[in-house]
């Protein structure tokens, strides 16, 4: 039960990432660049948010007239249904209103509606937000936010990082447009991949990348344990920055059609500094693909199949390659293994054995039958190894 409880504690605290004004900013201004009318008559959902400080409700209430938006609606959920619950004060903005309920605000969720001017001083903005308890405590899976879901065009959120297959299944289920803040390891989720793959999913403007040197960063709970070395303390707001998050959406944007410029295979070994000491197009043991081991690696007249790494998919031009499957179990029907393992070693490019293996641990053990893990091997003088690292499989469109 103390392991359980701990487990369910640092999920919590996971989930508790907010987003800064700056990134969504930033992100939003890209769709805008591409499409200026992308917002224009639409009524904008912000779910798993919390509206009286939530910086994505600021920025689309400040931007209502300029975006000429119809509706915005945000949620939050109650404060006793989630699991964490530390650091909860009631804000001056709901203690102040007429209908505020001490006993409803921690046991409820909060709707915030925003479409027509309440002050009466000739404009649409923050101010003019309107708030009320939900009859619930405003879960996205409730029949109350689900019937918002299917009034609104748009959904735009940071989700908990925990619910991210299920938050997105409840948006393809209505077949919503969407620009959500999730994990580059959901790319190859037997639930995530098929949307990615068929396109009707892709990144958005920032994903996996560094800017001022640094991830993409959040702020947290006030008594949030702060560890590591992408931590800081701004204004007395404690922030963390997180490798490997970035925006997923289905909404168009410029860079998406962005050729990559590449080097043929012949100029990529003798002039990419990158191949050095590397596997450099190595032909894997156990799928018809060549490994790539940089996205600045895929050489420019390889015709078949080659596995790259998914942090490619932020530079993927559907015009320019086509994703044919991923090494992830359940993603990979079009890109069968050609040999399957019982018993292996699981090993770094160096050799080196990662502590992980499969079948027995003899050093006589065999690398034969069964189905193994669903992941690459390269064969390199009769030593098996297998990457840490998830590959997606390309072509490119000629």
């Amino acid at each position: 039960m103390a392991q359980s409880d701990l487990s369910d504690a640092k999920k919590a605290r996971k989930d508790e990432f907010y987003t800064q004004y700056s990134d969504i900013q930033r992100e939003m201004n890209a769709y805008l660049e591409y499409d200026p009318k992308v917002f224009k008559d639409k009524t904008v959902l912000l779910p798993c948010d919390d509206p009286e400080w939530s910086n994505f409700t600021k920025f689309f209430a400040q931007n209502f007239e300029n975006f000429e938006l119809k509706k915005l609606i945000s949620t939050s959920y109650a404060v006793e249904s989630k699991l964490y619950k530390e650091g909860y004060q009631v804000t001056m903005f709901e203690e102040s209103a007429p209908h505020y309920d001490s006993n409803k605000t921690r046991i409820k969720g909060k709707i915030f509606t925003l479409d027509h001017d309440t002050t009466g001083d000739g404009k649409i903005d923050v101010e003019d937000l309107q708030w009320n308890y939900l009859k619930g405590d405003g879960d996205f899976r409730s029949k109350e936010i689900k019937k918002l879901r299917d009034e609104s065009d748009i959904i735009i959120t940071n989700p908990p990082f925990s619910l991210f297959r299920e938050f997105l299944a409840w948006i393809m289920e209505a077949n919503k447009k969407f620009i959500i803040i999730g994990n580059m390891n959901a790319i190859t989720y037997k639930e995530v991949f098929p949307l990615i793959k068929n396109n009707q999913m892709w990144t958005g403007i920032r994903f996996n990348q560094r800017v001022n040197g640094k991830n993409m960063t959040f702020y947290v709970p006030d008594n949030y344990n702060l560890s590591g070395t992408e931590v800081e303390v701004n204004n007395g707001k404690k922030m963390i920055s997180v490798a490997g998050i970035g925006w997923y959406t289905n909404i168009d944007h410029g860079r998406r059609h962005q050729p990559l410029k590449l080097m043929t295979m012949a100029d990529n070994l003798k002039f990419n500094k990158k191949l050095k000491s590397k596997e450099s197009y190595d032909k894997y043991d156990n799928y018809d693909a060549i490994e790539v081991p940089f996205t600045e690696c895929i050489p420019s007249d390889y015709e078949d199949v080659m596995g790259v790494p998914i942090s490619f998919l932020n530079k993927y031009n559907p015009e320019q390659f086509e994703i044919l499957g991923a090494t992830q179990r359940g993603c990979h029907d079009n890109v069968p293994d050609t040999k399957k393992y019982n018993d292996y070693w699981e090993m770094k490019q160096n050799g080196e054995r990662t502590g992980s293996s499969g079948g027995k641990t003899n050093e006589n053990a065999n690398l034969l039958g069964n189905d193994g893990k669903k992941n690459y091997f390269i064969n390199k003088e009769d030593r098996i190894i297998q990457s840490a690292y998830q590959r997606l499989f390309i072509k490119h469109r000629r």
